[in-house]
């Protein structure tokens, strides 16, 4: 019965809380009309998720932490590269990242998290899914950038989608 009402626990509990942030308003109507829609919309998308990977939320809640810490330096690296270094100093470059990530939800939050950091947007997935090309603002050394990469967000996501 709770697998049948709850089919995405986790999905539930964020549409919830992205009601009440987008709504911003913490009233008994807003968090009422935000469950509905944490129960409903699970329910009707659970066709579309027919194996969806186990989730670890522990070492998850950590990664979101990490990301948002992430997004909040790379904002002041990004805004200090575009005030004080010259144009012909900056060194783009396009990354090509190798995957270890298989599920596709995983390879999805990946993508987003390296898109959602300021300075660099993931570009396109490879027709074999074994890589993500990346672009950088500012990478003088691209292989050291795909190692920070790996480590820092791919390890980790493979710990939470094991």
């Amino acid at each position: 019965m709770m697998n049948r009402l709850f089919p995405h626990p986790g999905l539930s509990l964020l549409l919830v809380a992205m009601w009440v942030v987008m709504v911003s308003d913490l009233t008994f109507g807003t968090i009422f009309l935000g469950m509905v829609f944490g129960v409903l919309v699970p329910i009707f998308t659970a066709p579309w998720w027919p194996e969806r990977p186990p989730v670890r939320f522990g070492p998850a809640m950590l990664y979101v932490g990490i990301v948002v810490w992430d997004i909040v330096v790379a904002n002041f690296q990004v805004a200090a590269i575009i005030l004080f270094k010259p144009n012909h100093a900056l060194r783009p470059a396009w990354l090509t990242i190798p995957l270890e990530l298989k599920t596709a939800e995983a390879i999805t939050v990946f993508a987003g998290t390296i898109s959602l950091t300021p300075g660099t947007v993931s570009a396109d997935l490879s027709a074999c899914g074994n890589y993500l090309l990346v672009h950088a603002l500012d990478a003088p050394d691209p292989e050291a950038e795909v190692a920070k990469v790996k480590k820092r967000y791919e390890a980790r996501l493979v710990e939470i989608f094991r």
